[in-house]
């Protein structure tokens, strides 16, 4: 058996050896050193020989096994070698060749004016607060002074999920869930940005939407707290020579209610066909709050009072950047969003 172990090592040498290529490398060491090669062969058929020949053949094959294994591992070496230098002459890069230009992102225009809005209230002393998309029916309505039944929810045609849940239609929802987690009862200054739903889809509304609204609560707050802060959002997000207009309106959750219109941005307000030849744009409703949503949140009205506001952030959006259809901000559409780019540079 030693001599059959010497022929087979003599043959693997010289057929390793031969090899010209990776693939001929690999069916060397398969016929030889794999599960069925010849020298593990000699290994399986070892219970047949006596217990004093085991160990000698053991140790010769295994010795021949590391010294085939020791020359495949070299001539693998070689392949590689070989490999490497031939992909580095046949694939060249040409440096020359103009590069693929690479398409870059920029910031959505919604993202743009939400971080303006935010870092403008925060820079006022307000905190920046978030809540449930999916609310119940009792904070969305009922604790901001809509009890079931009440004629205006009709101006929200929402999106029910069950009889109590339904899609936001308004972040005054997150107002109320701040003023009842206030256990203090302390006065609060804050802004809730998010998206909010409706039963709408045209060129200026959408099913889906964002808003931002504030609430104010302190003592001997005012109508006249309220118009400053107005004043400073509208002019810093839309011009600084705009003039306010306040005209009264309705919300269950405000008392007096007030929907406020800017002079035209356009125009500067001689009127035209962006501001229907008024000379004013609607842009967000506000007025101090209900002395009923007060008390429903656990602040006493005859201690505080306390003025909110509230505005499409997609409206903010057409104004600021003169977006036409509301639908050009949801569509993901490249040649759109990369108008915004040059605003990065």
């Amino acid at each position: 058996m030693e001599e059959q172990i010497a022929k087979i090592k003599e043959v693997a040498l010289e057929e390793i050896k031969e090899a010209t290529n990776a693939k001929e490398l690999d069916d060397a060491r398969v016929k030889y050193l794999g599960k069925k090669g010849e020298l593990t062969s000699i290994l399986r058929g070892m219970g047949s020989l006596s217990p004093e020949e085991r160990p000698i053949i053991g140790s010769k094959v295994n010795e021949v096994r590391d010294e085939l294994e020791s020359l495949i591992k070299s001539r693998e070496n070689e392949f590689s070698k070989l490999e490497l230098e031939r992909k580095l002459k046949e694939e060249r890069i040409d440096i020359t060749l103009p590069a693929t230009k690479i398409k870059r992102g920029s910031k959505h225009p919604l993202n743009r004016i939400i971080e303006e809005v935010e870092d403008l209230f925060v820079s006022m002393g307000y905190d920046v607060v978030t809540g449930p998309e999916l609310e119940t029916d009792e904070y969305c309505f009922e604790r901001l002074n809509l009890p079931k039944g009440h004629p205006a929810r009709d101006m929200q045609d929402s999106f029910y999920i069950t009889s109590e849940y339904l899609l936001r239609t308004q972040t005054s929802a997150v107002q109320a869930r701040t003023m009842m987690a206030n256990e203090e009862k302390s006065p609060i200054r804050v802004i809730c940005p998010g998206k909010t739903y409706r039963r709408d889809d045209d060129a200026t509304h959408s099913h889906q939407f964002s808003q931002v609204e504030g609430l104010l609560i302190d003592k001997n707050i005012s109508l006249a707290d309220l118009k400053g802060t107005l004043e400073v959002f509208v002019r810093k997000m839309l011009g600084e020579n705009l003039e306010l207009r306040f005209r009264p309106s309705y919300f269950p959750f405000t008392e007096p209610s007030y929907e406020v219109d800017v002079s035209c941005f356009k125009c500067g307000g001689k009127g035209c066909n962006l501001c229907k030849q008024t000379g004013w744009i609607e842009v967000l409703g506000s007025g101090m709050v209900h002395p009923k949503v007060l008390k429903m949140n656990g602040y006493d009205p005859e201690k505080y009072t306390g003025f909110a506001f509230g505005t499409g952030l997609d409206r903010l959006a057409m104004f600021k950047y003169g977006i036409t259809d509301i639908r050009l901000l949801y569509q993901n559409d490249v040649r759109f969003l990369n108008q915004f780019d040059r605003l990065d540079r």
